[in-house]
């Protein structure tokens, strides 16, 4: 798999259909400008652990993993119906829930001429945003320009009720505590 802004065309010389698609992992017809709450994991491209390392139990960010909670946490500057909610940032991904409005802007930002729908950023594009922001500041404390920090995608399940809520916000504060189990850990071993 490659991985930066090259995409696969039908004139590229190794394109084959049968084996060079993107396919979607989101829900079919869902509208994720749609006001809800968003249980999302965003992973670094090829697992590499460069956001700190977790200490008995605790996360401890580094100068990279604090420039990138940084950034996550500007977001309701750059989106204005955004909210975050709990987060944890692990040492190659990060936890997050994110509740996105129905996108209406307030008065004198630009609502006035746009419909909702037009105006609203989906969850993709918030994180496509996070993501791009995060990389220049990691790539730039790290010396180096051109790579890709994250994965190419992300994970995302749609909170359906406050019960569900409750019990993700539990699993992304107790998620430093369960390192040694994460399958994203490189030491880990599984069974």
């Amino acid at each position: 798999m490659t991985y930066g802004r090259r995409s696969c065309r039908a004139n590229d010389v190794n394109f084959d259909p049968d084996k060079h698609h993107r396919r979607s992992i989101r829900l079919k017809s869902y509208d994720y400008s749609r006001a809800g709450a968003y249980f999302v994991t965003i992973c670094i491209k090829d697992r590499e652990c460069l956001f700190g390392e977790v200490i008995d139990g605790n996360m401890q960010l580094n100068d990279t993993g604090r420039a990138v909670q940084a950034e996550w946490v500007r977001l309701p500057e750059r989106f204005q119906s955004v909210d975050l909610d709990d987060f944890v940032i692990m040492p190659n991904h990060l936890h997050c829930i994110i509740h996105v409005g129905a996108g209406l802007a307030p008065p004198g930002r630009g609502a006035e001429n746009k419909g909702a729908a037009s105006s609203a950023p989906t969850l993709g594009d918030i994180l496509r945003a996070f993501k791009s922001i995060s990389a220049i500041a990691v790539n730039r404390l790290l010396g180096r320009s051109g790579r890709s920090l994250w994965q190419r995608n992300y994970y995302e399940h749609i909170v359906r009720n406050e019960n569900e809520l409750a019990r993700i916000r539990e699993y992304i504060v107790n998620n430093p505590t369960q390192w040694a189990l994460d399958r994203e850990n490189p030491s880990y071993v599984g069974a």
